[in-house]
């Protein structure tokens, strides 16, 4: 009995765990436009998210970013990167979306330099080696992708859903199997 104890509580836990994260911590809210992280410092990558745009491509612009970043998505929710400018000071600069022929604004709030700098493991951050625009490196044929939406981000409900009842399906399988060896020893 106790291992099908431990195989349903290791059934809930992967559940729990696999679960979409409601309780994670939100990115900067201005309305429609969200900046991930919340707070970036000079040549900072940030991540955008755009709501509320009927068409499956946008261009976001803003005297804070180093070049305008390309938007894609689908649903009425549009995400991509692109990088503060290194030599910027701080303070609150608007961003505009331009988006199936309408104009969506926000705001992006930039900290002094060194805050909201994340280099990856293993590599140095840029600091003021940023390039000032967009950089053309090769790829090997991919560039089409990356301007094309492909799916979104994060799985949808139905996936999820999906994910969590196969997860299920495997914990009751663990703790059956278990429970049936247990019983022919």
């Amino acid at each position: 009995m106790g291992s099908l104890r431990l195989t349903l509580c290791t059934g809930i836990l992967a559940v729990t765990a696999l679960a979409p994260a409601a309780h994670a911590a939100p990115a900067a809210d201005a309305g429609p436009v969200s900046v991930t992280p919340a707070l970036p410092g000079p040549g900072t990558d940030v991540s955008l998210r755009v709501r509320g745009c009927s068409g499956r491509q946008a261009t976001a612009g803003s005297a804070a970013f180093v070049s305008d970043a390309r938007l894609t998505g689908s649903q009425g929710t549009l995400s991509g990167e692109t990088r503060v400018r290194s030599s910027l000071g701080p303070g609150v600069y608007d961003v505009t979306i331009t988006c199936a022929g309408s104009v969506i604004t926000g705001k992006v709030t930039v900290a002094g330099k060194g805050a909201g700098q994340s280099a990856e493991p293993g590599r140095l951050p840029t600091g003021d080696a940023t390039p000032v625009a967009p950089v053309n490196a090769g790829g090997g044929g991919t560039a089409h992708f990356a301007t094309v939406a492909t799916s979104a981000s994060e799985p949808d409900t139905a996936q999820s859903v999906t994910g969590l009842v196969l997860a299920g399906i495997a914990a009751v399988a663990v703790g059956l199997g278990a429970r049936r060896s247990r019983r022919t020893r």
